[in-house]
């Protein structure tokens, strides 16, 4: 695995949820199929009551992993333990004014206003259904097809079968999950066969990894996608038509043919993949790779070459542009590298800083960058508004990170929620795109394409679309 979880078992902290999922141990509410479609899990179904109410009805025969049934109370425990204060995210439940068991096997959820993304936000890792009453940060206890049993801070967790699973009964044993970084040790690991599944293989191996006799590489277009943050509160950046020379700049198809080995991507239009079923990518006119019209673009922005040196000059100075990523997905790196030669090639000067995750984190918040090379998966819920809320909305986490902030997609983005209609939410979410098209608070490269590779005698072993959060799941099996 590319990741994992630190001293903290805790699913409500941080994006630990996320990989105590691909473990098998924490279950949602609802989760996506293969085709992103919402299917219920915990429970079996809901009704919207009213505009701001839901009942949800849980499945019977479900029990944690020390025996105990899931009930109602479980799942009010679980979603007010993310919706306290203290906790870092609750700001993604705060449209919930309240969680109540109707009874044993029913939950009300009612929201503070009409919320049609309610259901949806239930899938997020996040809202992962919990014991109560247990000390999770160190004895995580879920409902999943596999049981905690040890972790190593920064090296690997161990589970076993859960026996009692109330769905398809899990056919490993257990398994052991290894958190390694570097992508092309986890290449060797999977030739040489010290591991059955090897996630987010290094695109310059793949062509080598499938003369293995012994190996499936498996490939799928993601809802993931790499992208530029623009550092909008600062000059020139702040400039509209600055922001969009530099997407002009931009040749796509380059970063997938050279960062990405031409296997790692597909290079991006908008917001959301074309695969993904709010996109709205057939309507949008794309930055096609054109250095003229980036340099005309930067002219009309008073941004030129004042002293015949081919550099570019922002208020009397050569403008010096830094794009800052991060080092755990192999692909950040080579990407940003390609985009800076591409800013020197229209006369900007630009270098790469790589940094770890929480140092690049806290530059963002604190505005000291220029443009940051960040990976977002963008169908975690299969909602638009997981993604939009987050970084379009003038109160959003991220949209605070690039300074972006316009009345008219504040207003979309209430409107679309505060519709049940799907195809007027569609209405609202294409305007929203056709928006932060223009805008450019952010510069969309391209979408990943999940490369994993699987030893033969791996059987049920699938990639999602949607998300990264399936891994251990009841069908996989080892053979032999």
């Amino acid at each position: 695995m590319l990741f994992g979880p630190d001293d903290n078992l805790d699913p409500a902290y941080k994006y630990t949820g996320w990989y105590l999922h691909e473990a098998g141990i924490y279950e949602t509410l609802f989760s996506l199929d293969e085709d992103m479609n919402l299917v219920p899990t915990l429970a079996t179904g809901y009704d919207r009551v009213s505009d701001t109410e839901y009942q949800i009805n849980l499945r019977d025969g479900v029990k944690f992993h020390d025996g105990t049934p899931l009930d109602a109370d479980a799942v009010v425990y679980s979603l007010e333990r993310v919706m306290d204060p203290s906790n870092s995210r609750h700001g993604e439940l705060d449209f919930i004014a309240s969680v109540q068991a109707v009874d044993d096997k029913t939950v009300a959820i009612t929201t503070k206003q009409p919320h049609s993304p309610t259901i949806a936000c239930l899938v997020d890792p996040l809202a992962s259904i919990v014991k109560p009453g247990v000390d999770l940060n160190t004895t995580p206890v879920g409902t999943g097809p596999f049981k905690f049993e040890s972790h190593e801070n920064g090296v690997k967790l161990s589970v076993t079968r859960n026996d009692d699973y109330w769905g398809e009964k899990p056919k490993l044993d257990g398994s052991v999950l290894y958190f390694v970084p570097d992508s092309m040790t986890r290449a060797m690991q999977l030739e040489g066969g010290d591991v059955d599944i090897a996630r987010g293989l290094p695109q310059s191996e793949i062509a080598g990894l499938k003369e293995n006799s012994n190996l499936e590489i498996l490939s799928m277009e993601t809802m993931r996608e790499n992208l530029l943050y623009v550092n909008t509160k600062k000059a020139p950046f702040d400039d509209i038509t600055v922001r969009q020379a530099l997407s002009y700049a931009i040749d796509r198809q380059q970063i997938v043919d050279t960062a990405l080995e031409g296997v790692g991507g597909v290079p991006a239009i908008g917001v959301f993949t074309s695969k993904n079923p709010w996109s709205d990518n057939d309507e949008l006119e794309a930055y096609d790779h054109d250095p003229a019209k980036a340099k005309e673009l930067l002219n009309n922005a008073g941004i030129k070459d004042e002293d015949g040196d081919g550099w570019l000059d922002f208020q009397g100075a050569p403008l010096d542009v830094t794009i800052k990523t991060y080092t755990s997905r192999a692909e950040n790196k080579p990407s940003a590298e390609v985009v800076a030669s591409q800013l020197e090639e229209i006369g900007i000067k630009s270098r790469v800083e790589v940094l770890d995750t929480g140092a690049l984190s806290s530059d963002l918040s604190d505005g000291n960058y220029d443009l940051a090379l960040y990976s977002w998966s963008t169908g975690t819920t299969g909602d638009p508004d997981y993604f939009f809320s987050k970084h379009f909305e003038s109160t959003g986490a991220e949209a605070k990170k690039t300074g972006y902030s316009n009345a008219d997609v504040d207003d979309w983005l209430n409107k679309a929620r505060a519709t049940f209609d799907d195809k007027e939410r569609a209405e609202y979410y294409n305007k929203v795109q056709e928006q932060v098209h223009k805008d450019c608070p952010e510069i969309y490269l391209f979408y990943l394409n999940e490369l994993a590779g699987a030893n033969k005698r791996v059987k049920g072993y699938r990639l999602y679309p949607s998300s990264e959060i399936n891994l251990l799941t009841p069908e996989l099996s080892l053979e032999g």
